[in-house]
């Protein structure tokens, strides 16, 4: 019987049961090694902690998740900045973490740019005024909370804006007081030098042939940067009418004013033994009298003796006692009006009366409503007294003037209710204003006479004014007001230093501000011609373009446009072709080679009329190329003027 192999005919399972035991019991699996395992799951921002006899995936500090599958950053930002860093802050998150950041005008207490305030750090406010000359000349820096503030010092005013304000963002500056001129007096000068700072005293006195009751010659510069108004009032000397001479008459005509000399004739009967006869009007605006006299042998014909009455509400009835039957004599009338209710009208005249009559009637021209005295003088002797009396006229009717009209802008024209070829007296009174120059101001008070029933009167008055005018018939009670606008006219020509250049670059311009006395100015504009166009160049036309338009290099541009509100008072400088925008107009270049002519123009508009005054600023011939760096002083071109010159620049090296 022949032998099987080992194993055949061996069931399968036994076979793998054999196999089993002959390799042997498997191997227990030890703790590092199941520790090893787990950590080799851990996410790439977690770490892997023994906790006991277990292994576990923690996320990592700044990160969240379940430390195997995911472990995201944990935004510490999104409880809040001033939870999370404090106040004034602003919170950075990153990955894993976070850090902190003091605001503008904050510092971190530890020196550092950033910091994460688990050291104690937080921000504390800047100083910004321990830096000197942080608010340019003139001004005066407080600090704020987080930034600062500047105001202008004693002796200076803010100009381009208000108080307070902000250098690095604001147009405001500070420039010194200065007052200007100061104002004229009529019949006065000032008296030595002076300056127009604050503070500054200006010392007045009259001309000569003037005088004033006031003793206030002084005008002071104020902080708002304008001269108190002076006080001193010179009127011309005027010694009036030349005093009465007893016996003797006024020879000739005669003057009021200083130095004038009255002379005199002495009456028939009458003679002079001291020589002439003469009276001097002095500085005090009184006549000097005469050291000679008339005498004779008539001093005792006439008593002086007389009496008044009144009839018929304006006539007078003299009534004389005299020695000598038929005697001439002379009665001095003095006659001053005035009105309760209009404190600025008088009425005054003077005359003399002669007469041989023992009584006699004297009618008065008076005006209505009128409370009048009357001095009655009989001349003759300066011992015989004068008579006085008062008159009060009948009360005037309310009003007398209509259909008030304007034409040839200032003259006047109204209707008059009384009757014809009667004479009227009217008191005219004006009021001069201008919104755009508060230190204006115009008035004018004067009468006329007319007996027409449609008067007519031109008025004096300034251009680009608004004037309130009062008229007021003597014989009424009220006055008529009206309201009257003069139109502006060219403004001042432009002060101007012109320049002629020859192939190199322009000189700074230097622009100064003009005066607002014909209206107010608007703008300044800067004009490129070519120097072929400048004898047709019309000052008032309108057309001309930007520097972008088809037809500037044929017919000139517009190369900057400035608003009279942002020209300074102490003048700015301005150079041709800085690649700037001024106003809506590009600054550009000149080209080389080429011949210019350069126009300031001075624009002012006001109520739908526009006026325009030029001056030729600079003559360029064969152009350079070579820009001048700007140096625009002022203010009002705004922080958009830098993008746009960037944009420019970039096109020009292109």
């Amino acid at each position: 019987m022949a032998r099987r192999p080992w194993g055949v005919g061996i069931p399968l399972g036994c076979l793998l049961l054999l196999l089993s035991l002959a390799r042997g019991a498997p191997r227990e699996r030890s703790q590092d090694d199941l520790h090893l395992d787990i950590c080799a799951t851990c996410h790439e921002h977690a770490t892997c902690s023994k906790i006991g006899r277990m292994s576990v995936c923690m996320c990592k500090y700044g990160f969240v998740g379940n430390g195997r599958t995911h472990c995201i950053d944990k935004d510490e930002c999104q409880f809040g900045t001033s939870v999370v860093c404090g106040n004034h802050t602003s919170c950075h998150n990153t990955l894993g973490g976070f850090y902190c950041i003091c605001l503008e005008g904050y510092r971190a207490t530890n020196n550092n740019k950033t910091f994460i305030p688990n050291d104690g750090t937080f921000c504390t406010d800047i100083d910004e005024c321990e830096v000197s000359s942080r608010c340019r000349r003139g001004g005066r820096c407080v600090n704020t909370r987080g930034s600062y503030e500047c105001y202008c010092m004693d002796g200076y005013l803010p100009k381009g804006g208000p108080e307070p304000f902000h250098p690095t963002r604001d147009a405001t500056s500070c420039t010194e007081i200065d007052c200007g001129t100061p104002p004229e007096i009529p019949g006065g000068y000032i008296i030595g030098n002076y300056t127009s700072r604050l503070g500054s005293q200006v010392h007045y006195a009259c001309k000569e042939g003037f005088f004033s009751d006031s003793e206030d010659t002084v005008s002071s510069c104020t902080a708002v940067g304008t001269w108190e108004s002076p006080k001193l009032n010179c009127q011309e000397i005027d010694c009036g009418r030349p005093p009465e001479v007893q016996h003797a008459i006024l020879e000739g005509s005669h003057s009021s004013r200083l130095g004038s000399v009255a002379q005199y004739v002495c009456l028939e009967g009458f003679e002079s033994p001291g020589g002439k006869i003469t009276s001097v009007c002095t500085e005090k605006g009184t006549w000097r009298a005469s050291a000679s006299s008339c005498s004779g042998d008539d001093l005792l014909e006439d008593d002086g003796i007389f009496n008044i009455s009144i009839f018929n509400e304006v006539c007078l009835k003299l009534n004389r006692h005299s020695r000598k039957v038929g005697s001439e004599q002379v009665y001095q009338f003095k006659v001053l009006g005035r009105r309760r209710y209009l404190n600025n009208f008088y009425h005054a005249t003077s005359f003399n009366f002669t007469t041989r009559e023992q009584t006699a009637v004297v009618c008065l021209d008076l005006y209505p409503a009128t409370d009048y005295t009357v001095n009655v003088t009989l001349l003759g002797s300066p011992e015989w007294p004068s008579v006085q009396t008062t008159v009060t006229t009948a009360p005037a009717v309310k009003q007398t003037i209509s259909n008030i009209s304007i034409f040839n802008e200032t003259c006047l024209r109204w209707r008059s209710m009384k009757t014809a070829d009667i004479e009227e007296m009217y008191l005219v009174h004006i009021w001069g204003q201008r919104w755009y120059q508060q230190a204006f101001a115009q008035e004018m008070i004067f009468n006329i006479t007319a007996s027409s029933q449609t008067p007519e009167t031109c008025l004096d008055l300034s251009p680009g004014t608004n004037y309130s005018v009062s008229i007021q018939a003597l014989s009424s009670e009220l006055p008529v007001v009206i309201s009257l606008t003069t139109q502006i006219t060219e403004p001042p020509l432009p002060e101007v230093d012109f320049f002629t250049v020859h192939g190199g670059p322009l000189p700074h311009l230097r622009l100064k501000k003009a005066t607002e006395k014909n209206g107010p100015i608007s703008s300044y504009q800067v004009l490129v011609l070519p120097l072929a166009l400048q004898s047709t160049f019309a000052c008032d036309s309108e057309e001309a373009a930007s520097f972008f338009s088809k037809a500037s290099e044929a017919s000139g541009y517009v190369t900057a446009e400035l608003l009279a509100k942002d020209i300074p008072d102490d003048a700015m400088e301005i150079s041709i072709g800085d690649r700037l925008y001024y106003g809506k107009y590009y600054n550009a270049p000149l080209k080389t080679g080429h011949d210019y002519c350069i126009i300031l123009r001075i624009t002012s508009e006001w109520d739908e009329v526009r006026r325009s005054t030029c001056a030729v600023w600079a003559h360029v011939k064969g152009s350079s190329l070579t820009l001048l760096l700007p140096q625009m002083v002022g203010v009002g071109l705004g922080s958009m003027a830098v993008v746009i010159v960037l944009a420019f620049l970039s096109f020009s090296a292109v």
